[in-house]
């Protein structure tokens, strides 16, 4: 996809410099956009879960005092005051994977949306194989959390490692599973190929799917460490968890920005495996000629792109938001027990009720 404003400019460089240039360019918008929201999301989880217990919220710092802006500046705020905090190394802790441990956890939440398709004629690698880059990707945060609680030296973090990377396990399978559900519905690893194979009156693959979108959910909820799933933070227990020894910036690295980063990501993971991604729910419902598609504004809002992929997104953040303000947290065996005999069961199930309608050619498998 060219690059605005500069693509006049980069024209006149070789075809490979321009390639490089441009992915370049995208990349970096790609990344800030994802830091911004995470601070907004932060902003966003405050206001929401305030408002559900009758509290305002943030509503004290704001951007050169506006009235208006009550409470938005709490984000970056707070970005300052981790970045200006002293990071504190124990001296009986293996230094080296200390400090790499918050990397390993944070570089798979951002590398993940290289292969999302974020528009009908943007994404970063269109590759064929983007569903296995997304569970190869997502699966490698495990070992930065299992490093944080080893290298810390401490049996509170450690403990709390070994719990988190026990809970991630057994929720990752069950992601894994509903994953083959959506590839057999598809016939495609590629994401964007996902997305047009839902194309079409009454073909989202959530009509279809219903419980593997639930079990995919539900998995999303646990592999973030989320409400009810925040066995790996239980301070009544374990003092915080894996992330006990860290602080500052290496603290912002390993738990804040991956959490929420990985929050946006399952959300939009979810629109584009079961939700149709960027296609308008209006797809297959209004004629391609239909009058109302010539108001000038409208008729944009109305077709795919970009703009319903972030509805999408933020509907699925909002209930994990929710779901946050609702649930207490469960206990270990419980969410050991969801997650093996529960969670990883249906969707065993319902491949193979997949593979029933697969066979006798209804819904997305009919001629």
């Amino acid at each position: 996809m060219p690059v605005p404003f500069i693509g006049d400019w980069l024209a006149r460089l070789s075809p490979e410099w321009e390639a490089a240039i441009t992915s370049t360019i995208w990349v970096v918008v790609v990344l800030l956009a994802i830091v911004v929201s995470v601070a907004m999301l932060t902003l966003l989880e405050r206001k929401v879960i305030g408002y559900m217990q009758l509290r305002r919220g943030p509503n004290r710092v704001s951007f050169f005092g506006l009235p208006f802006l009550h409470g938005v500046a709490q984000p970056f705020a707070d970005v300052i005051k981790l970045l200006l905090k002293e990071i504190i190394v124990p001296v009986r802790s293996s230094r080296f994977l200390f400090l790499l441990a918050p990397l390993i956890v944070l570089v798979p939440a951002m590398a993940t949306w290289a292969v999302i398709p974020l528009s009908p004629e943007f994404v970063l690698a269109d590759i064929d194989a983007g569903l296995l880059y997304v569970l190869a990707l997502t699966s490698l945060g495990v070992y930065g959390v299992i490093l944080a609680g080893w290298a810390s030296n401490s049996k509170y973090a450690f403990l709390g490692a070994m719990r988190s990377a026990a809970q991630m396990v057994a929720y990752e399978i069950a992601m894994g599973f509903a994953l083959v559900g959506v590839l057999m519905a598809a016939g495609s690893l590629n994401l964007g190929a996902i997305v047009r194979a839902q194309e079409g009156a009454g073909s989202w693959h959530v009509l279809w799917l219903f419980p593997l979108f639930v079990v995919y959910f539900i998995s999303g909820l646990a592999e973030t460490n989320r409400a009810p799933f925040d066995v790996a933070e239980g301070e009544s227990e374990i003092v915080a968890g894996f992330h006990v020894e860290y602080s500052g910036a290496a603290f912002a690295t390993l738990f804040a920005l991956p959490e929420y980063a990985n929050m946006i990501l399952i959300s939009a993971l979810t629109a584009v495996l079961f939700f149709g991604g960027w296609l308008s729910p209006f797809d297959g419902y209004l004629a391609a000629d239909a009058a109302i598609r010539e108001v000038p504004i409208l008729g944009a809002l109305l077709g795919n792109g970009f703009h319903w992929l972030f509805v999408k997104i933020c509907v699925f953040l909002f209930i994990f938001l929710w779901v946050r303000a609702t649930f207490p947290r469960y206990r270990y065996d419980q969410i050991m027990r969801l997650g093996w005999k529960v969670l990883i069961p249906i969707t065993l199930v319902w491949i193979a009720v997949e593979g029933v309608l697969a066979w006798r050619g209804i819904g997305p498998w009919a001629a």
